[in-house]
This record gives structure tokens, sequence and C-alpha cells, in this order.
């Protein structure tokens, strides 16, 4: 069941990177935190590619950009990993006597969240969120973008925040593996982050194509976040093992 929590947490993750209010302003808000902008990135060097698809940066850029998102990464993962020692260190004790009552509620918050998603395509009144439209121009550093990422980890925008939410009840449902979870949801948005950071050029014409896919994310990921709510209500997380991709990672994270 543990294995299966963290498994699940680290899909979460992933699931979040691919958000359409994280996904369609990727690139911009990378290129903000190496202290440039995407005109100034698209006029250094050579510029843009035959087909237009691809930017061609030079590799003091490319090195900055990565540096800077390694440090943003990192930001959020200690957040989420200092959540989940809290988790732990709370629920760890009171959870022993109460396993089922907080796999009931759990099982009910994530199946609310589900439906969050799911109807906030329909209703624009859960669409709201608080934005920052006037953001101060800074001298860049890592320390800024580690600041920006610790940032990141408790200012979510509605469509991802469901996903967060369902993780941290998910957590909370299996305490002594809190801290792991929360860890493996990080894993799972950090990863992402890293591969675009490392590969600016193709990742941003590959998130161009996928924007216009996005539209389907959330009634997607609220469906699942349904089916994911009934199992841990009924206490049939167990049963995701079962798929072949679920047994292959769970026995790769053990080691087998």
């Amino acid at each position: 069941m543990v294995e299966i929590n963290i498994l699940v947490s680290a899909l979460a993750g992933a699931g979040s990177f691919f958000s359409p209010c994280i996904l369609p302003i990727l690139p911009a808000f990378i290129s903000y935190l190496s202290g440039t902008t995407m005109n100034e990135v698209q006029s250094s060097d050579i510029g843009n590619n035959s087909k237009g698809n691809t930017l061609t940066i030079r590799k003091s850029t490319r090195l900055n950009i990565l540096l800077n998102t390694v440090y943003f990464v990192l930001g959020f993962s200690l957040i989420f990993a200092v959540l989940g020692v809290i988790l732990n260190s709370v629920l760890s004790t009171i959870g022993i006597g109460f396993q089922s009552t907080l796999q009931s509620i759990g099982g009910i918050v994530i199946v609310t969240f589900g439906t969050y998603l799911i109807l906030s395509t329909k209703l624009r009144a859960l669409n709201f969120e608080k934005k920052m439209t006037k953001i101060p121009r800074f001298k860049t550093s890592y320390i800024t973008s580690f600041v920006f990422g610790a940032a990141f980890a408790a200012g979510w925008t509605p469509c991802v925040g469901p996903i967060l939410g369902s993780t941290f009840t998910l957590a909370a449902t299996a305490p002594g593996a809190a801290y792991n979870s929360l860890l493996a949801y990080a894993m799972g948005l950090g990863i992402p982050f890293l591969i675009t950071g490392a590969f600016f050029s193709q990742a941003t014409g590959i998130i161009r194509r996928m924007v216009k896919y996005l539209k389907y994310f959330n009634p997607a990921m609220g469906a699942l976040l349904i089916i994911l709510g009934i199992l841990v209500f009924t206490n049939q997380l167990s049963l995701l093992g079962n798929f072949p991709l679920a047994n292959e990672l769970i026995n790769f994270e053990r080691g087998i």
C-alpha cells in the first residue's frame, strides 16, 4: 500500500506539471527566472531555426536556464519535504487508531477535488485565481530562483490545487509514508521541470504544440481523482498494483 501511495503521488506531480495553468506559461516563466525574457531569448544569438518551432540558444544561456531551474525545483522540493515531515510527525501516532476513518474521509475529500476539477470546466465561478500583475524586475540569482520555488509550492492556481490537495490527503491516509509521498510528488513535478530547463529549445516547441490539447486536462484528471477517491474510500487502492506498469515501477523502486 505504501508503494502505491508513493507511485500515485509521483504521477500526481507529473500531472500537475502538465496542467493548463502551468504548462503554457512555463517557457516564459523559466526564461524570467534566468534573468531574461522570451523575446531576448529568441533574439539571443542565432534566433529561430528554419521551421520556427525551436529556439537556438547559446551555451552559456542554456546553462544559466538549467541552473536556475535546478534551484527553483530545490525550492519547492524543500517545502514539500518539510510538509511531509510535519504530516509524519503529527499524524503517525494519531493515525494508528483512526486509519479506517482517515481513509474514509480522505476518499471523500479526493472525490470532492475530482468533482471540482470537472465542474471548473463548466462553471467560471470556480476558475478564480490571484495573479501578480506587476512582477518586479531585479538582478536574478540562484537564491532568487530557490525562493521563487519555495513560494511556488504555496501559490497554486485552482487547476493544480485539487491535485496537490489530493496528494496531501493521500499522504494523510498513510502518515508513515507522508514524507516519501510528498517527496515523490516533488520529484514527479520537478523532473519534467529539469528536463524542460535542460532542453529548453526543444521543450518550447513541444509545449506550443501541446497547448491546444490542454482543454481535456481538467475533465480527465478530475475523473482520475474520482476513481482514486473511490479506491481510497473502499480501501482498494492496492488494486492499482495489479497493473503491469505499476508493478514494474514498484519493483524498480524496491531495487528488484
